[in-house]
């Protein structure tokens, strides 16, 4: 989602401003700007478009301030045009902000009766409207913006500057992250660690409801009622995270092959290894009186819980529900007390998800968050976290952090299953050495991207797509089209292979590829009968098999892609990534923004 930066230095904010900015681009935007404060005031340039077009505007204008804000926006009120870029001015005030004001409307009406002229169509801009009347009023500009912070609904990050008050910036999150960057007689703010690396290793995550006042040699923060709280200033170890794409001509490449690597690192925190067992951390609850396990998560993360019910149900024999986190909360649904609720997320901070997290947490549940970031809110507001060690993910479409929750998944399932008692110590090791494996198949399967890459041709320039599966292989089929639609904008669709006859099959013809998703498992002679009713309809048949059954079948008559022969256990992590590849190669053929695609973010912080 946007990104935002706040500074308050001893030399020019603009460079660093923009360095920062670039270093929050892999949160997906569609146009930036900067605000500084000059000796003759509030000073501000924006561009739609990526940083080098706001690079390109600020080449001639002159910004000595060395107090400043800069925002990166992913539009949500209002076209993503220079008019709606951040940040936002009012009388006196400049603001960047990150969310959604649910309430804007009234309170534009209002700020309209009062005479305050309004240029964008942003709920932004009344924000900072409200903090200049305060400012009129009489009121100082902590009170001024208190006073503001009370009339908001919704959820936001706030970063504002007020002219007249160069050693002063002030910040407010509810609902969104924003943190606090610690330096030598400097202070900062951002949306993420990853941006204040820029400055500083030294950060303060603000809590729910909170707001801080800045000075170059204070960090005054309240809760939302204004009272002084102490929040806890750690060392993070975000400027490791900053990574280039290496020799891939895309993040998202790079991402892809980095997977043997990141699913190794990942299931080696959670398997002993030298005994071929899970070894889970240590949970303030238990598993073996647990009745009922709560999924919930968004996108790629959602159809990574539909493969782990799966698990759950068949081999700890114990009860699922997985849900899209932002249905969830709405159906508002009776949950057992002492139940398992999981949160998958790979930034840790989407908005939905954090909302079903409180709505478990209000009915009593356990709560156990799957996050890629350990120092996001949901991993900070879980019982429990099982991070992912994917490292960071900057290609919006998520690759290498779906396998990375799908190895924690499968490790938690073997856990549970152990606890509970419905799997035997042989039948774990069995399981457990299927895991070890799976970075070594993801390794060859890589070695077959020329051929992936040939077969993807042939999807490229498609209009419609069908994706099908069986069993745990569904949620591939989902997943495989949301990656197809997501970088390529190739209309796609997942079904479950049995319901090809209830619907999908009416769109098969000659011009329409349809990738079937079959392993040799106990489904496969059902989804091959389902192949042959799309043969028998001229379909464009892709067959992701494993090696021995694509090499008994050796047919001509339609494209195959064969995969190592494992144990079906762990097939949703080995599966994966031909239908990534497919994606990728598709997308890079058509032309597309691989790693920003258009009208998507990476990290979803708004409802």
């Amino acid at each position: 989602m946007c990104g935002i930066v706040g500074i308050l230095g001893q030399n020019s904010a603009a460079p660093r401003l923009v360095e920062s900015l670039r270093r929050l681009e892999y949160r997906g935007y569609d146009s930036a700007g900067i605000a500084t404060l000059e000796h003759d005031g509030i000073v501000r340039v924006r561009a739609p478009g990526k940083l080098a077009s706001l690079e390109t505007a600020l080449e001639p204008v002159r910004l000595t301030g060395t107090s400043g804000i800069g925002h990166t926006r992913w539009a949500t009120h209002g076209a993503p045009n220079e008019t709606n870029a951040h940040p936002h001015v009012a009388p006196g005030v400049a603001i960047v902000h990150n969310g959604i004001i649910e309430n804007f409307r009234e309170l534009k009406a209002e700020l309209t009766g009062l005479g305050c002229e309004f240029e964008s169509q942003t709920d932004t801009e009344i924000v900072a409207h409200l903090i200049s009347e305060g400012l009129k009023d009489g009121r100082g500009p902590r009170h001024a913006v208190h006073a503001a912070l009370k009339r908001l609904e919704g959820a936001f990050a706030l970063a504002i500057m007020i002219e007249g008050y160069p050693d002063l910036l002030i910040g407010a999150r509810k609902g969104s992250p924003l943190a606090v960057g610690h330096g030598e007689n400097e202070n900062y703010l951002g949306s993420d660690a990853i941006a204040l690396a820029v400055m500083t290793n030294k950060v303060t995550y603000l809590e729910e409801g909170d707001w801080v006042v800045l000075s170059r040699q204070s960090v005054e923060i309240y809760d939302a009622d204004g009272d002084p709280v102490d929040r806890t200033m750690q060392h993070t170890n975000a400027s490791a995270l900053l990574v280039d794409k290496g020799n891939h001509r895309h993040f998202m490449a790079k991402e892809i092959a980095e997977q043997p690597e990141v699913i190794g690192h990942t299931l080696a925190e959670y398997i002993d290894l030298a005994e071929g067992k899970v070894d889970l951390p240590d949970f303030p609850f238990g598993f073996e009186n647990l009745e009922r396990i709560t999924i919930t998560a968004c996108g790629t993360a959602y159809y990574a819980g539909l493969a782990a019910k799966y698990w759950f149900e068949r081999v700890a024999r114990i009860p699922a529900d997985v849900d899209i986190a932002s249905e969830f909360r709405y159906r508002e649904a009776p949950m057992v007390p002492g139940g398992l609720s999981i949160f998958v997320s790979q930034s840790g901070e989407t908005a939905d998800t954090l909302a079903a997290l409180r709505y478990c947490q209000a009915n009593h549940q356990n709560t156990l968050g799957i996050v890629n970031v350990r120092e996001s809110t949901i991993a900070r507001e879980c019982e429990a976290i099982m991070p992912t060690f994917a490292g960071p993910e900057i290609g919006v479409a998520s690759t290498k952090a779906f396998t990375c929750q799908l190895a924690v998944l499968a490790c938690l399932a073997i856990g549970i299953a152990r606890a509970k008692g419905t799997l035997s110590s042989t039948e774990e090791t069995e399981l457990v050495d299927a895991l070890i494996g799976v970075p070594r198949h993801v390794a060859e399967i890589l070695k077959e991207e020329r051929h992936i890459e040939e077969i993807a041709r042939t999807v490229a320039g498609s209009r419609d797509v069908l994706y099908l599966g069986r069993g745990i292989s569904f949620p591939l089929a989902l997943e495989g089209a949301l990656k197809l639609k997501e970088i390529s904008y190739i209309h796609a669709e997942g079904y479950a292979a049995g319901e090809l006859k209830h619907g999908p099959i009416a769109l098969i013809d000659e011009s329409v590829p349809v990738i079937v998703i079959a392993p040799h498992d106990d489904l496969f002679d059902k989804t091959m009968s389902n192949m042959q009713e799309v043969a028998a309809r001229g379909g464009k048949i892709i067959l992701i098999t494993d090696k021995q059954t694509a090499e008994k079948n050796g047919s001509t008559e339609f494209a195959q892609i064969s995969v190592p022969v494992t144990n079906p256990f762990v097939n949703p992590m080995i599966y994966a990534v031909p239908v990534q590849l497919l994606a990728y190669h598709a997308a890079v053929f058509m032309g597309t923004d691989v790693d920003q695609p258009r009208n998507l973010a990476k990290s979803v912080t708004v409802e």
